[in-house]
C-alpha cells in the first residue's frame, strides 16, 4: 500500500511535506483535512480550527502537548481517520485523538508516529516525495 502527500506551501511561504485526509465528523460525515508529516511528532494531533468543525465531545485531559511553540493545553476526541492509498482504497484509523484548544497553538493537523510507525516515511524534498509505504510496497535506495 502507498499513501501519497505533497509538499505544500504554506502562508508562511515555508514549503511543507503533507499528506491530506479525512476525520469522521460527530454527524457521520467524513471532512476533510490536510495533515502535517512530522516524523518527529510523537503522535497525531488536531488543530482547534479543524476541531471546532468536526462537532465532537471533547474529552478533557491533564495532558498537555509541547513542541517548538511551548506547552498548550490539550483534549482527546474518539474518532476515525481516513487516508486513501494507491488502489483507491482507504485505508482506517480507529482510535482516541489529540487536539489543542487554542486556534494559535497550531496552524494545521499533524500526523504523527502512532499513525507513521505502521509506514515507511518518504520525505524527500529533492525527489520531490511525500509518501506512506506499507504492506505490498518497498522502496530502495541506490547509489546515483
Amino acid at each position: 500500500m502507498k499513501i501519497e502527500g505533497r509538499w505544500y506551501p504554506c502562508d508562511d511561504g515555508v514549503v511543507r511535506p503533507v499528506i491530506s485526509g479525512e476525520i469522521l465528523a460527530g454527524n457521520g460525515s467524513w471532512e476533510p483535512a490536510l495533515f502535517l508529516l512530522d516524523t518527529g511528532a510523537d503522535r497525531t494531533v488536531f488543530s482547534a480550527a479543524q476541531l471546532s468543525g468536526l462537532h465532537l465531545g471533547p474529552i478533557t485531559t491533564r495532558d498537555r502537548l509541547g513542541g517548538v511553540g511551548g506547552m498548550t493545553e490539550s483534549v482527546v476526541v474518539d474518532t476515525q481517520i481516513r487516508l486513501t492509498h494507491d488502489a483507491d482504497g482507504k485505508f482506517l484509523f480507529k482510535g482516541r485523538f489529540a487536539a489543542l484548544t487554542m486556534l494559535e497553538a497550531l496552524d494545521m493537523c499533524v500526523l504523527g508516529r502512532d499513525i507513521t510507525d505502521l509506514f515507511a516515511v518518504i520525505v524527500d524534498r529533492p525527489g520531490n516525495a511525500v509518501t506512506l509505504v506499507g504492506q505490498r510496497h518497498r522502496y530502495r535506495i541506490e547509489e546515483a
